[in-house]
Formats: structure tokens, C-alpha cells, sequence
């Protein structure tokens, strides 16, 4: 019986992913407002699937905006699945809540970071391509293109984008 301790660590864990899932149920129809979510997920976790030449830019960590442009919204108790347009290519990705390790929505100005079990992640071979992370250890990643009202004429001005989850942490 000694073994059986109660792991609260893994309980608040747990609850706080909830926040995250009852989040992204409410926003299947669209988010409300000005909400938006930026979603950081270690893309090597053994249940993720997303298309290899997505993983292959983002190795380790990969920072998903949901705002205007997503598309298919699925939720279960243990993933969530949302098409998303790269490079005007959209592409469907599955992300387990296991794999996620920070949360936000600068609108509301609320943030979580998750602990992640480094055990369930498959082993890491070579960096990225530039072996630079953005500050908060995820790497930058390219917003989804805003098909509504392009304009060919004017530059796409969209492209990089890095977001330190610290502005939305409380001290």
C-alpha cells in the first residue's frame, strides 16, 4: 500500500486541461468575441498526427492560433482535431490533450501552462532547422491565411509570429 499515493499533482493537471477542453467545446460554432486561442503542443508525442512536413519544421514544440480560420472543430474527453490552412494548404491536425503544454487567450488575458510527461514522447534525433526556439521554448510558427478578403495586389504581411505566454501568467 505504500505505492498508493495520491498524485495530486496529476489531478490539478488533469483539471486544468479541462479548462482547455470546455474552452474549445464552447467555441465549435466559432469563438465569441475577440477570443482567440494560441495552443503550444509537443508535436513528437506519440498521438499526435499531423502531416510530416509540418513536423519536420517543428520538431519539438508547435504554437497553433484558433482565431478566424479553422475549420472542423472535433473534441473528445482525451483530443481535439481542427483543420487549419497552411501556406493555403488546409491540413487536418490531431492533437491529444496530453501533448499540449500552454494554453492562452490574450483577449481575456488567461494563460495555463501544463506539465507534460516527458516519457511518452518519442526520442528526439538532430534540432530544427535553425536550432533556435522562441522564447517560451515553442517555435514560431506561420498563421493560417486569411482566405475572406485577400487581395492579391497587397503583400501578405502575416508570416512568423513568436508569443511569450508570460504576459499571460499571473506573478
Amino acid at each position: 500500500m505504500a505505492n498508493n499515493v495520491l498524485r495530486y499533482d496529476k489531478m490539478v493537471e488533469d483539471a486544468l486541461r479541462g479548462v482547455l477542453r470546455e474552452a474549445l467545446q464552447a467555441s465549435v460554432e466559432g469563438l465569441p468575441g475577440d477570443h482567440h486561442f494560441y495552443i503550444t503542443f509537443r508535436t513528437r508525442h506519440p498521438q499526435v498526427d499531423i502531416p510530416d512536413y509540418i513536423r519536420a519544421r517543428y520538431p519539438d514544440e508547435m504554437t497553433i492560433v484558433l482565431q478566424h480560420q479553422y475549420w472542423g472543430l472535433e473534441i473528445t474527453p482525451d483530443w481535439f482535431e481542427v483543420t487549419l490552412s497552411f501556406n493555403r494548404v488546409n491540413e487536418r491536425l490531431h492533437i491529444p490533450f496530453a501533448s499540449v503544454s500552454a494554453f492562452a487567450d490574450p483577449s481575456a488575458k488567461f494563460g495555463l501552462q501544463f506539465q507534460t510527461d516527458g516519457s511518452i514522447e518519442l526520442p528526439h534525433e538532430g534540432g530544427n532547422e535553425d536550432g533556435e526556439l522562441a522564447e517560451d521554448g515553442a517555435e514560431p510558427f506561420e498563421q493560417a491565411e486569411d482566405k475572406g478578403e485577400s487581395d492579391d495586389s497587397q503583400p501578405n504581411e502575416q508570416g512568423a509570429q513568436v508569443i511569450a505566454l508570460d504576459a499571460f501568467r499571473k506573478k
